[in-house]
């Protein structure tokens, strides 16, 4: 009797239960199910577990499907200074159950700037980067591999990219219009122009006394090259790099390993056996713009310990030192050095009026408490140089009303460095438009005092002359992926942690670090 026959001769409710098991049949067979319960009984039999379930669900567990992508949620939070910032969690299906996963978010460095309008931009950015989360992104990744780091990450730049593109495209727009408006006001105008020609300007006056004072100042020091337009911020970038982060996280997390040892993988497939544990920098004090007092030019002194003191030691070396040198303070009676805030990276903001003065502190602290500068540990000084510059007067401003030239300031170093050999790093002691002074300055202090330059955001271009060494930090769009190519391209890279960032970037940021120190 053929099938066709046999299903005649059914019943209808017959024949749906008959195609149901056919179905059943199908489709146990198409996934391999007999054959997996098979194996797992032949293994239970064998091995009988005291846990005979639990290794049915173990069993099953491991041949489940890999876990996906399945939404993400942003939302605003607020970093150590109080500034915006958008943390972001990614959900993933796993076992046909959505779980949450990881969060993270990165460093937003907008600045502290407290103008109503800028405060307004800074939140247009955090709310920007929340809908790119919820809308475009979230459908971006879902269903995609949360382990597969460089596809995420690579979905990710090119939305950015695109996003700058869609942004250059509309700022050039613009441009031709506001040309081609002029150009029509110019038009308008052009009769009147005719008929009432403006006036020559009059020759400036000159006296004989200005005359002569000319002759005598021939010398005319060379102006501060033009300022490089700033790398372009786009509202919303926040959100890239907070994702990639969180992503890595989840990746890490599924993995069952160690940040940092999922980090390493995306770098060498082959994880290495030992890891360095890089250099813990603290800074010790401040004395950057926002400092009470008229020295600007130190915006953090840090602290370098040496090699093989654990962290725990390094913590209680630098909360002495802080202790003692306000105690020192606070009892001096020296000109400057009353006045004692704090800065955001919580260390002390000092009130100097030299830049020798906060050196000199910590050489009388080292002696008070028995430590030895130059042999317990070292120091780097953040310059923060571009921060310093009066373009209005072509010099850098280093304390109020002192006014130095790229030249002087190069001298300046010198015998800052040369009367102080602890200080064995100088962070962004110049701005990047100054190669002549770069070099310069390689060549006067090279030797002893390594010279960085932080390029987070010009990893492409090329550093200045002299340049021994990179700061990175991550912030904004700057993918996971972005800090292994940028790390292994440029040797000699620090990455700093994010002093101030939401608490959620506090661990990564010391993963990454783990991970990234060159060897």
């Amino acid at each position: 009797m053929s099938s066709r026959e046999f299903l005649r001769r059914l019943s209808e409710e017959e024949r749906e239960l008959y195609e149901k098991k056919v179905a059943a049949a199908e489709f146990y067979r198409r996934n391999r199910i007999p054959e997996e319960i098979e194996k797992v009984l032949n293994q239970l039999f064998l091995l009988q577990p005291a846990d005979i379930h639990g290794y049915m669900a173990n069993y099953f567990a491991n041949l489940s499907a890999p876990p996906r992508i399945n939404r993400l949620k942003g939302w605003e939070v607020y970093d150590t200074r109080g500034q915006l910032s958008v943390e972001v969690e990614v959900f993933c299906i796993i076992q046909n159950k959505e779980q949450s996963m990881c969060s993270a978010s990165v460093s937003s460095c907008f600045g502290l700037k407290e103008t109503s309008e800028d405060w307004r931009a800074k939140a247009d950015h955090v709310m920007t980067a929340v809908q790119w989360i919820k809308e475009p992104l979230n459908c971006m990744l879902k269903d995609q591999n949360p382990c597969d780091q460089s596809q995420v990450d690579q979905t990710l730049s090119n939305f950015i990219k695109a996003r700058y593109q869609e942004e250059e495209d509309r700022q050039k727009k613009k441009k031709e219009e506001e040309e081609e408006e002029e150009k029509e006001e110019c038009g308008s105008a052009s009769s009147s122009e005719v008929l009432f020609p403006p006036s020559p300007p009059a020759a400036p006056a000159k006296d004989k006394k200005s005359a002569d004072k000319g002759k005598k100042n021939s010398v005319v020091e060379k102006p501060l090259p033009p300022a490089e337009p700033p790398e372009p911020v786009l509202p919303g970038s926040l959100a890239i790099g907070s994702l990639s982060l969180a992503v890595a996280k989840t990746g890490a997390k599924l993995k069952d390993v160690p940040l940092y040892r999922y980090i390493a993988a995306l770098r060498e497939p082959e994880s290495p056996a030992q890891f360095h544990i890089p250099t813990c920098l603290v800074t010790l004090l401040s004395c950057g713009k926002t400092s009470p007092g008229k020295l600007s030019l130190m915006e953090e002194v840090i602290l370098i310990p040496k090699v093989g003191q654990r962290v725990k030691q390094i913590i209680t070396m630098t909360s002495e030192l802080q202790k003692e040198m306000m105690r020192i303070m606070n009892t001096s009676t020296k000109a400057g050095a009353a006045h004692v805030a704090l800065h955001e990276s919580g260390a002390p903001a000092v009130s100097f009026e030299r830049p020798e003065q906060p050196l000199e502190l910590i050489a009388e602290a080292c002696a008070n408490l028995g430590l030895e500068l130059g042999k317990d540990f070292h120091l780097a000084v953040n310059c923060a140089a571009r921060q310093l510059v009066d373009y209005s007067k072509g010099k850098y401003e280093v304390s109020a009303g002192v006014l130095k030239s790229p030249d002087e300031l190069v001298d300046m170093y010198h015998v800052l460095i040369s009367k102080n050999p602890a200080v064995v790093a100088l962070i962004d002691p110049i701005r990047k438009e100054d190669k002549d002074q770069w070099e310069k300055l390689r060549n006067v202090i090279g030797n002893t005092c390594s010279l960085l330059c932080d390029t987070t955001y010009e990893s492409k271009a090329p550093p200045p002359p002299g340049v021994t060494g990179h700061i990175l930090k991550h912030v904004h769009d700057i993918t996971v992926s972005d800090l292994v190519r940028i790390t292994s391209e440029r040797r000699g890279s620090v990455l700093m942690g994010p002093a101030v960032s939401p608490a959620a970037a506090a661990a990564a940021a010391a993963a990454a670090a783990v991970t990234l120190w060159p060897t």
